[in-house]
């Protein structure tokens, strides 16, 4: 596993479970699975100015790595989802399952990469002021397998967004395709095919950054 964050910002701290998710305003349904999906909970890293040597002040005070390790691989990341939006700080989420290892992190929404081995897994924190390490995280984490090669010029949000186009693309012409697979009528069917040829070169276009 290559985490590579220095070592002035290890914590490695437990923090008790029961105490944690009461401080959290969940539903009755998440507090359950917060229970029932959860094993333990770290502090493993806090990145500040200080610890880090960063000359800039920035909105960000703070960025916190927090290991969870699971009880079952498939965890609800409403869980996640809501530890992140309740929390002051900017946070790294390190879910861990036996051998598996996937980060996530909430920006407006909750990014997470897919399983990997602890071998697989790299994360770095790349920046001269805390917002530019926090923007290197979403992209390292959000934007793991960017399907578009954008233009220099495109801010993270907008690569998130075109990202978003992408996959909700391929999602429509899977569907048109399977449609156009079981249509009897050749005219209707030739009408579905088109249109699965529109979209393609719509997702070309999508995935050289022209949105």
């Amino acid at each position: 596993m290559m985490i590579n964050f220095p070592e002035a910002t290890v914590v490695h701290r437990r923090l008790p479970k029961e105490a944690f998710y009461k401080r959290l305003s969940l539903t009755t349904a998440l507090k359950d699975k917060f229970v029932s999906d959860v094993d333990r909970i770290y502090v493993e890293n806090s990145l500040t100015k200080e610890n880090l040597n960063l000359a800039a002040d920035t909105e960000i005070k703070e960025i916190l790595l927090l290991s969870i390790s699971l009880k079952k691989q498939e965890f609800d990341g409403k869980v996640v989802e809501a530890i992140a939006r309740q929390n002051p700080h900017q946070l790294v989420f390190l879910l861990i399952y036996e051998e598996q290892r996937q980060l996530a992190l909430y920006h407006s929404k909750l990014y997470r990469t897919q399983w990997m081995s602890k071998d697989e897994l790299k994360l770095e924190a790349n920046g001269f002021s805390l917002e530019e390490i926090w923007n290197s995280l979403i992209e390292q984490i959000a934007l793991y397998e960017e399907r578009a090669n954008p233009a220099d010029n495109l801010t993270i949000d907008q690569r998130l967004a075109l990202q978003e186009k992408i996959i909700k693309l391929e999602k429509q012409i899977e569907k048109t395709e399977a449609a156009a697979w079981k249509e009897q009528q050749p005219k209707k069917r030739f009408e579905l095919y088109t249109k699965v040829q529109s979209y393609k070169q719509k997702l070309e276009e999508l995935k050289h950054g022209k949105p």
